[in-house]
């Protein structure tokens, strides 16, 4: 499956189980608390079904579950390679010899030989990985021109793409924070709206209907703000972990292939 289906999946699986949630249980339990509340005349209690039932809340939970889907998705791609940056992939027990590197202390590099290792070796699921791909890439280059420079130029023109890329793939990500307290700030908006449309109730003494659409506004900005700075948490980790990964493959094509190329 690719990963646009992935995510369309996500998407549609966060919808059923927040909507699930919020009439199975949300919904029926706010009313119940609010009508005990009207019937004792007093104002809607502060209890989280109450902060929560509204239908900006529930657009704002079920984006939240689907960007952890896709943050979550982006630390696993980062992590199952994470082990390859421990392991020698240009050593090849074949090329060169004891003697020459005693003198030299450098084995003759059989390029196309790693090449062909990196293609038949390497997990299927880890082809896709930068720290691969940069070699192949880099090595490809190298075995055209044999000459250390554009090997050098390669692994950094490879790493600028690689956080072109990522920065891309990060876009989606973005513009769910970004929405969350905008879907919040659509729902302060109904909310005063409503309170409004109700003043003339309010000057006759019965201010239960402003105070019910007051907290409707400010509830729903309340969740879609604490959302929108949980996921910001979750997505700034995730950017550490893609600036890690960036580094983490320039250290080991300086540490592993680069002093290696005489």
């Amino acid at each position: 499956m690719s990963d646009l289906m992935k995510s369309f999946a996500a998407l549609i699986v966060s919808i059923i189980l927040v909507h699930m949630m919020y009439i199975g249980y949300i919904r029926p339990e706010a009313a119940q608390l609010i009508d005990l509340a009207l019937q004792q005349q007093q104002s809607s209690p502060r209890n989280i079904v109450v902060i929560i039932k509204d239908y900006e809340q529930e657009i704002c939970f079920i984006l939240m579950m689907w960007g952890c889907f896709l943050i979550a998705s982006s630390y696993r791609e980062i992590l199952k390679t994470k082990y390859l940056y421990s392991v020698d992939l240009i050593e090849d027990p074949k090329s060169g010899d004891e003697e020459e590197v005693a003198h030299t202390g450098h084995k003759e590099l059989d390029v196309n030989r790693i090449i062909h290792r990196l293609d038949t070796e390497i997990p299927q699921d880890c082809m896709s990985s930068p720290l691969v791909q940069t070699l192949r890439s880099s090595l490809w280059r190298y075995s055209s021109t044999n000459n250390v420079q554009n090997l050098s130029d390669a692994i950094e023109s490879n790493l600028e793409a690689l956080a072109v890329k990522q920065d891309s793939e990060n876009t989606m990500i973005r513009y769910l924070i970004w929405a969350i307290p905008s879907i919040g700030f659509i729902g302060t908006v109904r909310g005063i709206g409503q309170a409004l449309s109700q003043a003339d109730k309010a000057l006759a003494g019965d201010i239960s209907g402003m105070t019910d659409s007051l907290g409707l506004a400010f509830n729903s900005t309340l969740v879609a703000l604490l959302i929108s700075i949980f996921l910001m948490f979750l997505f700034h980790q995730l950017q550490r972990m893609q600036d890690s990964q960036i580094v983490d493959t320039q250290s080991y094509c300086d540490k592993f292939l680069l002093r290696r190329i005489r």
